[in-house]
């Protein structure tokens, strides 16, 4: 079958359903890699290609999803066998149909040696050699090695044909915080991809939703969404949506513009039977699309963010931490908070279970300060403790709570003594998150958060933290706490860092409060450095003549540092407010 004569005439392609869902249904195989079945399985793989085939889909997909693992782990001798015989099988299995074949391959892993662009490219060459020139690039959570991709398939084979699919939640947000309209706004720009859509995560209601709110003009849309949403029943997930809805709904994706139609997880020869006879009936004239009302009705204003709009206006802030308290007695803090507001801080920063150990939540505690105290606050938020779910609940609480500000860190990890009974989640990197965030901010929330970073000016490698924040900036993060100045090395490294990003500074100072102190934070502390200079300076001294000298070094620093920050992050050691309170004397 020619696909783009099939497509011109306006009759939608049906692509199959779940491999995975139909294999792991099979009597002992729910623990079985799906791909492996290729090679020791054979017949259960080609009888369920022909079951989706029998069904009434027009297109099968190969059973290689996840063979870029493989090729990640550099194992390219058994990337090349499962894809050789899902080929073969596929092929075989098509031809009395006169049916499409697609190469199926998942997202490419990520942090590895081999870039995204180089797995597809390898990928595709093992099914080049095998004669197919269709393929679907699926699942996917952005759009890294895309382009390279494209390009180079239509250079090996000009009458290729690639379908590019990206997995969005209902709200429009992919696992690596992508807005997928932006994935699809700019694949569908490139030449070389000819269909672009959505597939996996949402089921078929809310992808049909979201085409709706897309530009499609002259797009081939792709549209494969799961059966509907799993559940837990005995020790396995499943899908319950049942074959009759999953038809009705593809056949009205159909008629919303999808061109290329199909199933993900949780699908079965039964969906798509369905889907088929759905499909081939006549169809309804498409209501116009109605604009979707927020929830709630008339959107509300958006918040003032104080803090945002003193930087906006060029005014020098001042941000002191104070570290949360470890029990229910919040009297300390609301009272270091208060003192600290009246010496003249802009905001307080309150760390998120600082060097992984348990402290009261910095998020609730934020809410707190802002309702009670009129404080503006900066919750830190690390990705150790939460997965997306837990984050986008929290983040819309604080934006209730007129919290608009948060720092975003990847977190410290949990101590070792721990983590037998403590887990660390880590989804995601701080990038990640801000990413996330980003998209939050477009989509879900009426008054956008400000997004702040960290910048470790103490790091041997310093080119690779200017990297990763300007990485960060790319995400969507406006502007930088740093790590304490304590060394010329960390000063010069702040003045590189005024050159290279575009967000806003706060400059870090750290009074140093003893001799005992300083060794402490050099040899313990990850992120910290004091010069030696400032270490020979506390030796002798009692903790009066101690805190006298770390109000004199903690304003020289705030005049060295001026000239390359935008206002200061001052960090409160032992829970000792008065000390900064006579800091913020010196430097405002």
């Amino acid at each position: 079958m020619d696909i783009r004569s099939y497509l011109k005439q306006g009759k939608p392609l049906l692509f199959d359903g779940a491999m995975g869902t139909c294999f792991a249904a099979l009597p002992g195989r729910e623990a079985e890699r799906c791909e492996r079945a290729n090679l020791v399985h054979p017949e259960e793989i080609t009888a369920i290609h022909r079951a989706y085939l029998e069904a009434g889909c027009r297109a099968v997909k190969t059973n290689t999803f996840s063979v870029g693992t493989d090729m990640a782990r550099n194992e390219t001798g058994l990337a090349e066998e499962l894809i050789t015989a899902a080929c073969r099988l596929a092929l075989e299995a098509a031809r009395p149909y006169d049916a499409c074949v697609f190469a199926d391959m998942g997202p490419a892993p990520r942090e590895k040696a081999l870039s995204a662009a180089e797995n597809y490219c390898r990928q595709a060459d093992i099914f080049l050699r095998q004669g197919l020139t269709h393929f679907l690039v699926e699942t996917l959570p952005d759009d890294g090695g895309i382009p390279e991709l494209a390009r180079y398939l239509k250079a090996r084979c000009p009458q290729s044909f690639l379908i590019v699919s990206y997995a969005v939640g209902y709200d429009g947000i992919t696992r690596e915080g992508c807005l997928g309209r932006d994935l699809f706004r700019r694949t569908a720009a490139l030449a070389e991809v000819d269909a672009v859509g959505f597939n996996c995560v949402s089921g078929p209601r809310h992808l049909l939703e979201y085409i709706r709110g897309l530009d499609l003009n002259g797009v081939t849309l792709s549209v494969m969404p799961n059966a509907g949403y799993p559940t837990v029943l005995g020790r396995r997930i499943v899908f319950q949506g049942k074959p009759d809805y999953f038809g009705q709904q593809l056949a009205q994706i159909a008629q919303a513009g999808a061109s290329i139609v199909g199933g993900c997880c949780g699908t079965t020869p039964a969906h798509i039977a369905r889907a088929a006879a759905c499909l081939a009936e006549p169809r309804q004239p498409a209501a116009p699309a109605q604009p979707r009302e927020p929830q709630g009705g008339q959107r509300e204003t958006p918040g003032v963010n104080t803090l945002a709009a003193k930087l906006e206006q060029g005014r020098r802030i001042i941000a002191v931490e104070l570290d949360p308290p470890a029990d229910d007695d919040v009297a300390f803090f609301m009272e270091g908070v208060r003192t600290l507001r009246n010496a003249g801080a802009d905001a307080v920063t309150i760390a998120d279970c600082p060097v992984g150990r348990p402290r009261a939540d910095s998020s609730l505690l934020a809410c707190k300060v802002k309702r009670e105290l009129g404080v503006e606050p900066l919750p830190h938020m690390t990705c150790r403790d939460r997965n997306l779910n837990a984050t986008k609940a929290l983040l819309l609480g604080l934006s209730m709570e007129g919290v608009h500000n948060v720092l975003l860190v990847t977190g410290d990890p949990i101590p070792t003594e721990n983590r037998d009974e403590v887990k660390s989640v880590f989804n995601f990197n701080s990038r990640k998150l801000a990413r996330y965030v980003t998209g939050l901010n477009e989509t879900v929330l009426h008054t956008p958060f400000r997004i702040f970073g960290a910048l470790n000016l103490n790091a041997r490698n310093f080119g690779m933290q200017l990297k990763l924040a300007q990485e960060k900036e790319d995400a969507g993060v406006t502007g930088f706490l740093t790590q304490p100045v304590l060394s010329r090395e960390a000063l010069e490294n702040l003045r590189l860092a005024r050159e290279t990003l575009h967000g806003k500074l706060l400059g870090g100072i750290f009074p140093v409060v003893s001799h005992r102190n300083a060794c402490f934070l050099n040899n313990e502390i990850a992120g910290m450095r004091v010069c030696d200079e400032i270490v020979a300076l506390y030796e002798g001294k009692e903790r009066a003549e101690a805190e006298d000298l770390a109000v004199a070094i903690s304003a020289r620093i705030a005049r060295e540092i001026a000239p390359y920050t935008d206002g200061y992050y001052l960090m409160t050691p032992f829970r000792r407010v008065e000390l900064m309170t006579r800091i913020l004397e010196q430097i405002r």
